[in-house]
């Protein structure tokens, strides 16, 4: 089968749900027995997000492969359940560092560098990566609205890919906004069609469009939008709220998006498999009859998707145990060691995730040191874990001037120290640990029953290391090492034992990015599970 696409655009405003529309596809298309991949193009000139403020465009997220990227390939592989690579994430700043690369290598012989055809040459060679890969769909998303200036060359390149290829192997998707108001009660096709317009007036003509809405369409507004809109009745599928994430499939199967999608790409395969998709989500809807409380303590707490895929896999874990996660963000600026206990002690568990820089690590430690001594369920993910033998060195070991290298290059007991091959780094972006490697787990470990292997592969996203100078004096007061590379060169995981406290564990490495609804990461399984 020759590899067909379909691209998702956006107009009006931002947060319309792309993303989510993208990966719903992506399930629904997957669940007739099609190999698809998704792909997001972002207009923005960063090479990609890692330099970037998680207040900006929300969490990074990293691929097995070390790529640093938008969060919404988060949702892709969460929906998916297809593990991503670098060629998913293609950010403006990427092709014109490629350009400017190919310009003074001489590749251009000479010719003036261009827009067209040399940056929309360069994103069609990004769209067209997957053609020798065993694809049969390629969803690509196109970051911000349509008319945004910086991802006008986005939008030209794919309008060539629609005249590359046959008719009935690239169809457009235009996500758009139906507001409702309340004084006159009803909506308003205005802003679609204006969208629409917009769209048009670059050469696109959209296929179906997918429209945001609180309430039902009605089938006179549904003809009025076809008629404007120069498409089929059929193909103005509504996209309202769902009462839970990942029924957002079903309900655009209910509204024939994949049937739509499936007539205008001449795909054979249209009967859905949906029972497994269906019973999940039946779980999680009676997962809402009890509930725990969990605090994620972080730095960047203002915007909740900067903690996405932790708040996910929180979530994960709710419906595997039958619970409902009820989930508070809390400024770890706040905590200190008076106000700790009536801050945290309403909680059933905690989370300490990463992030980078000293703003509020105190108050982790703080947090750290409370749910250690009051046995509270604890999870500490990447920095939460180098926060941790922190802590631990400080208030166990009595090691007062016990720190980060990242925080105190002078300090006297340097716990967590730079990683040796980080030490001559100057430039920052794509430079960590970053991606998948392996860990092995100590027998008879927590974290050995938590995953049920003795060896387990992870993403990684940072730059700074657990110190082995002090392993054997911090295992000896009680914080074990139960999960190490290979070579046991680098520590993992450390917890503390299970007759010492009821769950206590901490990792290097980011679980939440291999969680899936239906496959949620193990040690926030164990989390809630101990909540409970």
């Amino acid at each position: 089968m020759k590899t067909k696409y379909i691209f998702v655009t956006g107009g009006v405003v931002s947060g319309l749900g792309k993303g989510i529309t993208a990966a719903s596809l992506g399930r629904l298309l997957k669940n007739r027995g099609y190999k698809v991949v998704n792909q997001k193009f972002d207009p923005y000139i960063n090479v990609d997000p890692g330099t970037m403020s998680p207040y900006e465009h929300g969490e990074v997220f990293v691929t097995d492969d070390g790529a640093e990227t938008d969060l919404d390939l988060g949702h892709y592989e969460r929906f998916t359940d297809e593990n991503l690579s670098k060629n998913s994430s293609i950010t403006m700043g990427k092709v014109y560092q490629s350009v400017i690369e190919r310009e003074r290598r001489g590749d251009y012989l000479g010719k003036t560098v261009q827009v067209i055809p040399h940056i929309t040459n360069a994103i069609k060679e990004k769209i067209y990566s997957f053609e020798n890969a065993d694809i049969d769909i390629v969803i690509t998303e196109v970051g911000g609205t349509v008319g945004d200036i910086e991802g006008l060359s986005i939008i030209e390149a794919i309008r060539q890919v629609g005249i590359e290829n046959d008719i009935e192997d690239v169809i457009y998707i235009h996500v758009t906004l139906l507001p409702y108001i309340s004084g006159s009660n009803e909506l308003k096709s205005k802003p679609t069609q204006h969208s629409v317009k917009e769209l048009q007036s670059f050469g696109i003509k959209p296929d179906i469009l997918v429209c945001r809405t609180e309430v039902e369409i009605p089938e006179s507004l549904r003809d009025k939008i076809a008629l404007f809109c120069n498409v089929r009745k059929e193909s103005v599928i509504a996209n309202r709220t769902a009462s839970c994430l990942y029924e957002v499939p079903l309900l655009l199967e209910e509204e024939g998006l994949a049937k739509e999608v499936c007539r205008h790409l001449h795909l054979d395969k249209c009967e859905p498999n949906n029972k497994q998709w269906e019973k999940m989500v039946d779980k999680i809807k009676k997962s809402s009859s009890k509930q725990v409380n969990v605090a994620i303590v972080g730095k960047y707490v203002k915007l909740e998707d900067s903690y996405l895929s932790v708040t996910e896999s929180l979530k994960h874990a709710g419906f595997e145990n039958g619970v409902d996660v009820k989930i508070d963000y809390i400024d770890c600026e706040t905590i200190n060691e008076k106000n700790a206990k009536e801050i945290l002690s309403k909680y059933s568990g905690v989370v300490v995730p990463g992030g980078f820089g000293n703003r509020g690590i105190e108050g982790k430690i703080q947090t750290i040191k409370y749910v250690r001594e009051n046995k509270i369920p604890f999870l500490g993910i990447c920095l939460g874990m180098q926060m941790t033998v922190v802590e631990f060195a400080r208030d166990v070991l009595k090691l007062e001037k016990a720190n980060s290298e990242e925080f105190d290059e002078m300090c006297e007991n340097p716990v967590i120290h730079i990683m040796h091959d980080q030490k001559e780094i100057v430039k920052k972006g794509g430079t960590m640990r970053l991606g998948t490697y392996p860990c092995v787990l100590k027998k008879g470990s927590l974290a050995e029953k938590l995953y049920n292997k003795t060896e387990i592969e992870e993403r990684h996203r940072h730059r700074f290391e657990y110190n082995n100078d002090y392993k054997e004096k911090l295992e000896a007061a009680g914080l074990k090492c139960s999960g190490t590379s290979p070579d046991g060169r680098l520590v993992e995981i450390v917890e503390l034992e299970q007759d010492k406290h009821p769950f206590f564990i901490a990792g290097q490495f980011h679980p939440e990015f291999k969680s899936r609804p239906d496959k949620p990461a193990p040690l926030f399984v164990g989390l809630i599970k101990a909540c409970l």
